[in-house]
């Protein structure tokens, strides 16, 4: 199994060789959270208070999806993942960084930004594996179970 240490290295080699433009002005915590069947990863600004939503320097926490941390997942699609969240770190979203764009999927700039960025293999395995393995994969570890909805009570008030 993976950790959160494992990850850190990985983001860490991941912003050395491929985003050594991008300054890094704030703490970045990379972490792996909960199983999740869609979502691989997030990146978010951490805000406890009011204030800190007016401070530029608050943490940048990118969450990867916790079923990562299982061997069988391949390498490349962990690495594809945190390079989709840094180039929305390098667009401004959830940085200090300046926002160049108004969405951050606009017009596909993550995707050309990681072919830019020498990620284009790591694309093309990476979707290939979520079509071909991934839907398997997800209903051993993760079967759908459909949710049962509770009878309400008929509750009786005398007034």
């Amino acid at each position: 199994m993976r950790d959160n240490t494992w990850l850190f290295q990985k983001l860490d080699e991941i912003w050395d060789e491929n985003f050594p433009d991008i300054p890094q002005h704030n703490d970045v915590i990379i972490k792996f959270g909960r199983k999740a069947r869609q979502r691989l990863g997030s990146i978010k600004q951490e805000a406890k208070t009011a204030r800190d939503l007016l401070n530029k320097n608050r943490k940048t926490i990118i969450t990867i999806n916790g079923l990562f941390r299982d061997l069988v997942v391949p390498e490349y699609v962990i690495t594809a993942t945190i390079a989709h969240e840094m180039c929305h770190y390098a667009h401004g979203f959830s940085s200090p960084l300046d926002q160049k764009f108004s969405n951050p999927h606009q017009g596909g700039v993550v995707t050309k930004e990681m072919k830019a960025r020498g990620f284009t293999k790591e694309l093309q395995l990476q979707k290939k594996w979520l079509k071909d393995v991934w839907p398997k994969y997800l209903e051993e570890k993760m079967p759908y179970k459909p949710r049962q909805r509770r009878r309400r009570k008929m509750v009786i008030k005398w007034i």
